[in-house]
Parts: C-alpha cells; sequence; structure tokens
C-alpha cells in the first residue's frame, strides 16, 4: 500500500455537529492514526517481511524430464533438481490444460482457462487478449502488494495489434493463411494491450510460441523491428530479419538475469518474476554448445540447456544475495510434447511422461501432470515433498496468502492456496479436487484417487485420436483408479456408476457456479459444453 492510498483510507474526519471539544479530541486521534499509517507506509518496502518471487514456466518440459523426479531419467538436470533439494517437490500437480495458452492464462488468473472464450485449442500470434483488462493477474496484485513486476519471455496470452491506419486487426484464435503471419500488422505502433496492461511493469519476449509469426521480440509495448522479413519453423510468417529462433532462449536468460541484477540495486522494493521459456518446444534448437550433450536427440540436448538456464537465474540470485528472500517455482505448462520423439526417447529408456499416459493435448495425465518445484528459504523444509493436489492456478491464491491480499469474489475463482503445505501446517489446501480439459476441450475431473474423463478417446494427439481413431465402439466415459492403475489402462466406469453420477455431478456444480473455491456464484465468459462430438472426422 502506497502512502497515498493509506491516507485515503484512514482519513475519515470527525462530524462537525460535535462539540468542540470531542470533535478537537477525534481530529487528534484521527492525526496520529494518519501519521501512523504514513509511517508505515513509507517503511513498507525496506522490510523484509515480504519474499521476491520468481516463476519460471517451461515449455513442453515433461514430468519425467527432471532427474530428481524420474530416478530413471536419461538427462542430468542438476540445476532443475537444486530446487527439489533445497525446497518442495509436489507429486500431484497438474495444469489447467494440456497446451500452452489456456494454461498460461489459468497460471496468471487463478481461473480454469475453459470459463473464458477458449473452449479448445490455442491462441496465435494475432489473436487478441484473452485476459480481461478488469481481471486481476499475479502481476496485479503483487503490484497492489508494491513489488516491481517483470515478464520475460513466452506471452502467448494475445494482444492487441494495429494496422498502418491505427485500426485493431481482429484476427480469429485461429491460424488464418490470408493474414500471413502479420503483414498487415504496423510494428511502427505501439502494443495497446499486452503484458504491461495486464499486471507487469516490465516485458521482454515474443508473442506465442517460436513457430507462430510474426518472430519479432517485444520490450514492453513495442515491437522490436530493423527489417521486415519472411522465415519461420513450420509456419512462415514476418519476422525481423536478426530474429533467429536459436537465440531467443539465450536472448531471454540474458534478459531474466539483467532484470534481476537491476532489482537488486532497489532492495527496498520486492519484485517479481514470470519467466515463461519458449523451451524445450518446437523448433528443438539448442545452441552449438549443447548440440549431441544428452546422448539421447535434439529434444535431450535442449532439456540440458533449459535446465542450464534455469542455473544461470539461481546463480544469479546467489550472487546477487537475493536467495534467501525468494521464493522460487519451476514448473511446465503441460506434459511433453511428440514432437520430441518420444518413441525414440523411450528406446534409450528415457520416459519424458514417466508412467503417466499420453503426451502433450491430452485428457490423459502425460498431458497435463507436471514437476512442480518450490524453494523458499528458511520456510520451506530442503528436500520435502508433498501428495497435495495442485493446479496451477494455486499459484495466486498462494501468493495471496503470502503477502496479506485478501481476494474478492472475482478473483482467483479457482485458485487455492498451498501455503499450508509449504509450511509444514497440519491443515492441508483445500484443494480436493481438480479439472482437466483437453485441446480439442475434452473435460475430466479428478477426485481423491477417482478420475472421469468425459471423453471415448484421448481428447488431444495420442491414439485413440478424435478424428483420426475409430471411436464409436468405445465406452462413451472413462473412470480410472489413480491409485491402483495411474497410467489408465483399465476403464473401470461400468463397475462403479455411483462413481461416475457422482463427478458428472460435481463437475457440473463447478461449472454451473462459474467457480470452485467457496464464495457467490460468478459468470463464464461463454457456454460450456461438456461432452463433445465422440468422434468428429
Amino acid at each position: 500500500m502506497s502512502a497515498k492510498n493509506t491516507l485515503r483510507s484512514v482519513m475519515i474526519l470527525p462530524p462537525k455537529e460535535l462539540p468542540g471539544f470531542q470533535r478537537s479530541v477525534l481530529s487528534m486521534i484521527a492525526g496520529i492514526a494518519i501519521l501512523t499509517n504514513v509511517f508505515a507506509a513509507l517503511s513498507f518496502g525496506q522490510s523484509k517481511s515480504l519474499p521476491n518471487i520468481v516463476v519460471i514456466l517451461a515449455d513442453d518440459l515433461g514430468y519425467g524430464d527432471v532427474s530428481a523426479i524420474n530416478p530413471q531419467s536419461k538427462i542430468p538436470t542438476r540445476h532443475i533438481d537444486r530446487i527439489a533439494r533445497e525446497g518442495m517437490t509436489f507429486t500431484d500437480a497438474h495444469t489447467s490444460s494440456s497446451v500452452c495458452s489456456p494454461t498460461r492464462y489459468g497460471l496468471l488468473t487463478g481461473r480454469y482457462n475453459w470459463r473464458t472464450r477458449l473452449q479448445n485449442g490455442v491462441l496465435w500470434g494475432l489473436s487478441l487478449p484473452l485476459i480481461a483488462p478488469d481481471r486481476l493477474t499475479i502481476g496485479g496484485l503483487l503490484q497492489q502488494q508494491g513489488y516491481h513486476t517483470a515478464a520475460v519471455g513466452k506471452w502467448h496470452l494475445g494482444l492487441q495489434w494495429q494496422d498502418q491506419q491505427g485500426q485493431v486487426i481482429e484476427d480469429s484464435d485461429r491460424w488464418d493463411p490470408k493474414f500471413k503471419g502479420g503483414e498487415r500488422v504496423d510494428f511502427t505502433r505501439p502494443i495497446e494491450q499486452g503484458p504491461i496492461t495486464r499486471g507487469f511493469d516490465y516485458f521482454f519476449g515474443i508473442t506465442a510460441s517460436l513457430d507462430m509469426p510474426p518472430y519479432v521480440y517485444i520490450e514492453n509495448d513495442r515491437p522490436i523491428v530493423n527489417r521486415l522479413v519472411r522465415k519461420g519453423f513450420n509456419r512462415q510468417g514476418v519476422a525481423d530479419e536478426q530474429f533467429e529462433a536459436v537465440d531467443v532462449l539465450p536472448k531471454l536468460t540474458e534478459k531474466a538475469v539483467a532484470y534481476l541484477t537491476r532489482r537488486a540495486a532497489h532492495p527496498e522494493q520486492p519484485f517479481f518474476l514470470y519467466l515463461p521459456l519458449t523451451a524445450p518446444h518446437t523448433p528443438i534448437v539448442p545452441t552449438k554448445p549443447w548440440r549431441d550433450k544428452s546422448g539421447l536427440n535434439p529434444y535431450g540436448d535442449f532439456m540440458l540447456q533449459v535446465d542450464d538456464t534455469v542455473g544461470q537465474v539461481l546463480s544469479a540470485l546467489d550472487r546477487l544475495k537475493l536467495t534467501d528472500n525468494t521464493i522460487f517455482i519451476f514448473t511446465s505448462d503441460n506434459g511433453c510434447s511428440p514432437a520430441a520423439k518420444i518413441p525414440q526417447l523411450q528406446a534409450k529408456g528415457h520416459y519424458p511422461n514417466y508412467i503417466y499416459r499420453g503426451h502433450k493435448a491430452d485428457i490423459f495425465d502425460g498431458g497435463h501432470r507436471v514437476p512442480f518445484l518450490v524453494r523458499w528459504p528458511g520456510k520451506v523444509e530442503p528436500a520435502s515433498r508433498s501428495d497435495q493436489l495442485v493446479c496451477l492456478t494455486d499459484i495466486l491464491g498462494t501468493v495471496s496468502e503470502i503477502t496479506g491480499h485478501k481476494l474478492n469474489s472475482k478473483t482467483g475463482e479457482d485458485s487455492y492456496s498451498f501455503l499450508s503445505n509449504l509450511v509444514g501446517k497440519s491443515s492441508p489446501s483445500g484443494r480436493t479436487s481438480v479439472v482437466h480439459h483437453s485441446i480439442n476441450g475434452s473435460f475430466a475431473i479428478r477426485e481423491g484417487k477417482w478420475k472421469l474423463n468425459l471423453c471415448p478417446g484421448s481428447g488431444g494427439w495420442s491414439p485413440p485420436r478424435p478424428g483420426r481413431n475409430n471411436l464409436k465402439d468405445l465406452p462413451p466415459v472413462q473412470l480410472y483408479d489413480m491409485q491402483a492403475d495411474p497410467s489408465e489402462k483399465i476403464n473401470v466406469y461400468d463397475q462403479h456408476p455411483e462413481i461416475v453420477k457422482g463427478l458428472r455431478t460435481k463437475l457440473e456444480k463447478l461449472v454451473a457456479s462459474g467457480r470452485s473455491t467457496p464464495g457467490s456464484v460468478q459468470t463464464n465468459d461463454a457456454e460450456i459444453e461438456l461432452i463433445k462430438n465422440r468422434n468428429p472426422r
């Protein structure tokens, strides 16, 4: 709270109808209260009570890619392992979706992605913003608490581009070749709706995934363009001539370390660094020092480079003496992608999604179960583990509790704080269930050991795949005992109709309520269809 806001909140003068003596006494009391709050506000920034916060979100990194989690991992992630060694590993953590944009929305807003217009798929480089201007994000929440906030990396939540007439380019949320990857965009104009209007004081990064044009860097609200050309991996489009995919991860690492260095010069103000990486997502382009280092394939090499990025951030915190007062979270936006050539990795003994079925895009756990590591020196017991059910939407609620911010009924509707788990209190998080969502919009709900998938196949890219495999002869729903069958091999829906009915009813209620946390009923942004076409072709 600023001194200005403090004055406004306590300056309640005594009524004029009171006798003069009483008015004088009450005025004196009010004045003392004002001064007390002003001094508290002015000294607040110098307090060490509020920790710095760093969140690294890897892109398409699987649960089994981290060697601290997967004992059989063939990729030694020694820097990521350090976080596990010095902090807590959550073994039952999930993204709100099994693909990119929706997960990012859930992480920053504490709200399930499927409550928005994005009912399936992802955004593109020219998509309009998904986060509403009036929705509080983690960045916005921390700004209110006096933090300096920065996002460095892959945004992928939509931006408001302008054409040469200053008109907003209203692209759809689908890849549309007629726009030719951004040729209508006037890159000399500022981006009016982007990260710095969604809770961040500073931004450096790219629009979306590294295979989605336009291929340009953005700093704050300005594209960095020298000369436009056409290039790209998989999808050709407008690009700055100096932009190369192989340089992006090193550039983001450099910018993140530079930001930490700048903030170390201002110890009076806590900071929040959100670092959504572009890797190991496609294009899989490890730099020369990392090529052929894993002994697996280019994905394994890229994973080693991601681990090195984490190591550089950790080293910067150490060097700048920021480690002891910084919460450090490492996680991923979904499971490993088939672009990693998973069969090739498995043939060499590396299972990027560990024992879990499926991969990125799927409703199966391989699509959305992710590493989730939290280090907080002096608060979190080193080398500790928690089996608490966690969703990435819960980061907002946890940050809120840590900083003493009380969420209102229209903020973080699906965000439970896991602070009690972090600090070893007996009372666990309030989360007892979680809703999963696949790339085609299929739903699942998990409560306790039971997981109900409301679709006959994967809902994603692995077989049985909607649109490619015949799903007509499969049961319409899948029920798995995740305790006895964590790999989702045996569908027991017909043996437990009461469980199927109960979970379906609970999910319907969570959807209709507009929230899954306690509180007043809220409105979803769009109508939500729980059951998709069983076998679209």
